[in-house]
């Protein structure tokens, strides 16, 4: 069948569009050969195409690594090295920061503060151990805001030595695009209107790369869902129509799994889930994961559709038991210092004044002069700049106990990022958290708060940002030095 044009209502993808092929590589590869106790993966930044909306759509120019969109899996065992050599053949520098793992300063991949940007035709290896099993992703920390929404993100999972009893692993990594009509990304020439409202939204959701697809599951089986929010603002709001999966992890790091408040899992950018979820219909069925988008327009991101029963009678499940921790630093409560990290700015309440490179600015000197629209703790921190004028925001002794009482004084929710640490949620809106999960990005909710508490004991510079792209670009960022 030949490619035509694709329509609006084609391209929002919403809960009437037909279902195409399934899932292209929805169940996890197999783990790669090691040598020794050093997995060796290469991998290469490059302008490519992809076919976004379906195999009968036009194909959208994209960047991607090793030529897809997203990029390859990367799979290493817990405790495992891992050796990644990337080369960059984009037009423009870049970096890749690796989402939520604790490693070397070095090789965080923040350019200017951690590493020279990579340069066109220039390579680097990354090289980190593989401290905490779960599910983590890598992008670029260059230019984020326009390399992650043109395709730059890809999936690292680490194993567990004992993974959980399950019939399939399986990977969802949920973006959102803004699209033409013809299915070109749409240019970013409204930076200021996405900067100061709630980022760069899409018009179009995809799983793995494809819009809304069929996503072949059996009578009685049990899932591992691992799902990876990769978009660039889209707060995700999932319903699994027909089911009740258990949140049995968040960030990578188990939780005592239970099913979902409201019937519905929010999943932030850069934030990850893995789900636990018992296939209980019947042959022939079909159930569909929604976007449950507050901005009215529900987005369809697949079909669970059922297949023949198993030729055996499946066993009777309990619920899921809680996974091994990782070998994370206690906080200690009693005897840690204590901080505020306060975020101003945006639409709707804007920004009064904050300091600029030492200078008492009004907000709007800092929109029209310099581009910038947030702050945190009064202070604005442009985005790859750190010179003179670039303190970091906090400093601690290595080994510290930390404290972060973080204040969401805007009209809008923010995803917030520590890099190179894994904290514990104590609070939400001064009410306690169950479980306490340890996580490496927690969202802020409007005029929200969150305390959040970690051990400051990984020595360098490190960033501390909101993770919707276009919040970071415009000031809602900063770093913090473990000395």
């Amino acid at each position: 069948m030949t490619s035509r044009p694709v329509t609006r209502r084609r391209a929002l993808t919403g809960l009437g569009a037909a279902a195409g092929a399934a899932l292209i590589s929805v169940t996890l590869p197999p783990l790669a050969r090691a040598k020794g106790n050093i997995r060796d993966v290469r991998l290469q930044a490059g302008p490519t195409t992809a076919r976004l909306i379906g195999p009968e759509g036009p194909e959208t120019a994209v960047w991607a690594y090793n030529g897809r969109t997203p990029g390859p899996v990367i799979r290493a065992m817990q405790g495992e090295r891992l050796r990644v050599h990337f080369k960059n053949t984009l037009e423009q520098p870049t970096t890749i920061h690796w989402h939520g793992i604790r490693l070397a300063n070095a090789m965080d991949g923040v350019p200017y503060l951690t590493q020279p940007p990579i340069e066109p035709g220039q390579t680097f290896t990354y090289e980190f151990d593989a401290f905490d099993a779960g599910t983590y992703w890598y992008h670029p920390h260059f230019n984020s805001s326009e390399q992650v929404a043109m395709g730059l993100a890809g999936a690292l999972i680490i194993d567990e030595p004992a993974p959980p009893p399950v019939d399939r692993d399986v990977l969802w990594v949920i973006d959102d695009w803004r699209l033409t009509k013809d299915a070109a990304i749409a240019s970013f020439d409204r930076p200021f209107h996405d900067m100061v409202h709630g980022g760069r939204f899409g018009n179009t959701v995809t799983v793995n790369g494809q819009i809304a697809n069929d996503v072949p599951v059996t009578p009685g089986e049990r899932i591992r869902l691992r799902i990876v929010n990769v978009a660039n603002a889209r707060i995700f709001r999932l319903i699994f129509t027909g089911h009740r999966p258990w949140l049995a992890a968040i960030d990578g790091h188990p939780v005592p799994p239970r099913q979902f408040d409201e019937g519905q899992l929010i999943i932030a950018p850069g934030s990850r889930a893995d789900l636990i979820i018992d296939m209980t219909g019947k042959p022939g069925e079909r159930f569909t994961v929604i976007d449950n988008s507050p901005e009215g327009i529900r987005y369809r991101l697949a079909d669970l559709a059922y297949g023949p029963a198993p030729a055996t009678q499946p066993p009777a499940r309990r619920a899921p038991e809680a996974w091994a921790d990782n070998p994370l630093p206690e906080p200690d409560l009693d005897k840690a210092t204590r901080l505020e990290l306060v975020m101003e700015g945006g639409a709707m309440g804007g920004l009064e004044s904050a300091l600029y490179k030492g200078e008492k600015l009004t907000g709007r000197e800092l929109a029209r002069q310099h581009g910038m629209a947030w702050s945190f703790n009064g202070v604005v921190h442009p985005p790859m700049q750190y010179g003179e004028h670039s303190h970091p925001m906090f400093t601690f002794k290595k080994g510290e106990s930390v404290i972060l009482a973080i204040r969401n004084d805007t009209a809008f929710q923010h995803p917030i990022h520590l890099h190179g640490h894994t904290f514990r949620v104590l609070t939400r809106n001064g009410k306690p958290v169950p479980d306490q999960p340890w996580q490496d990005t927690v969202l802020l909710t409007v005029d929200g708060e969150a305390e959040i508490a970690f051990v400051a004991d990984n020595p360098g510079d490190w960033m501390l940002h909101c993770h919707i792209m276009e919040h970071q670009k415009s000031g809602m960022m900063g770093h913090f030095r473990v000395a």
